[in-house]
């Protein structure tokens, strides 16, 4: 079974507005609503592609039970830690002449609901995957992923880490199955710019001499590189296609991926699978669609 971890998750309130005037009231032109964070987002995906998971994290108020309700509505099971104060993050996104974002802080997470967190991730068994993405709240310990993976390394855990700078670096040497930096986090952890396939080979290979099993790098229009657990090259071209959307575009790649293995099929499979998913949400309004996958990833055949 694949778990994924969103520790801070959010509804997306997205408002185009015609022209903003600051200190009078606006009407918005329309209005769109997405439920997301990293973690839910590679469970949406999954989902899309018939492969089941479990979504947990924190959620709390009226906005949490909407998450989960969420969750619920797209068959996905969830493993929520509820909190009793506060409420789930709503983050605004104003499009107009120019973008604007206001994102909330999210509900405050006290140090006897991180342990019933962390008791709820028991569940686990060996072979299990566990997905860990995105930011860490402020009222969360920063090495919080490595807690997690500390605490559980001895249950044969796949970890899946999608994180950038020293959230991701902190955790190589607990040898983690899959990390998925893309090109400008990759070489901003060497203090370096990454502009080839064979630039990112290099430094992908110095992650897995540092732990890393297997490292994706996205690379935008470059296309994506695999270096897996055994050493190998793979490499899988990017799909051309108007770019609508790139928000989750590298949640949705990982959770191509991850079906692709799941699916128990090669490494060349499920690096096809993940650019495929990638750029469905990519040239989609929200994240990528069973049937947009697919045309897409018959043109990567």
């Amino acid at each position: 079974m694949i778990y994924t971890v969103t520790l801070n998750p959010a509804i997306d309130y997205v408002v185009g507005v015609d022209k903003i005037k600051t200190g009078t009231v606006n009407r918005t032109s329309e209005e769109q609503v997405f439920f997301g964070g990293k973690g839910i987002n590679v469970s949406r995906v999954l989902s899309e592609l018939g492969v089941k998971s479990v979504a947990t994290g924190f959620i709390a108020g009226f906005t949490g039970k909407a998450l989960k309700e969420e969750m619920k509505s797209l068959c996905i099971e969830t493993l929520f830690t509820e909190l009793p104060d506060g409420f789930s993050r709503i983050n605004i996104k104003i499009k107009s002449d120019e973008e604007t974002e206001i994102n909330g802080q999210g509900p405050a997470v006290s140090e006897e609901y991180l342990d019933k967190f962390l008791d709820s991730l028991s569940v686990l068994k060996n072979g299990d995957v566990l997905v860990l993405a995105g930011s860490v709240p402020k009222s969360v310990p920063d090495n919080i992923y490595e807690i997690i993976m500390e605490r559980f390394s001895d249950k044969g855990i796949k970890f899946v880490v999608d994180a950038s700078g020293g959230l991701l670096t902190k955790v190589l040497p607990l040898k983690p199955y899959l990390i998925k930096p893309n090109h400008i986090e990759l070489g901003e952890i060497f203090g370096v710019e990454i502009n080839t396939p064979d630039e990112a080979e290099i430094y992908a290979r110095k992650l897995q001499s540092m732990g890393a099993m297997n490292v994706i790098v996205s690379m935008a229009e470059k296309g994506a590189l695999l270096v897996d657990e055994n050493g190998e090259r793979h490499f899988c071209e990017a799909l051309k296609g108007e770019v609508i959307n790139s928000v989750g575009a590298g949640d949705s790649m990982l959770a191509g991926f991850l079906a692709g293995i799941e699916r128990r099929e090669n490494s060349d499979y499920a690096l096809k699978l993940g650019t495929a998913s990638g750029g469905a949400t990519a040239f989609s309004s929200d994240l990528a669609k069973k049937e947009m996958i697919e045309k897409l990833f018959s043109k990567l055949c």
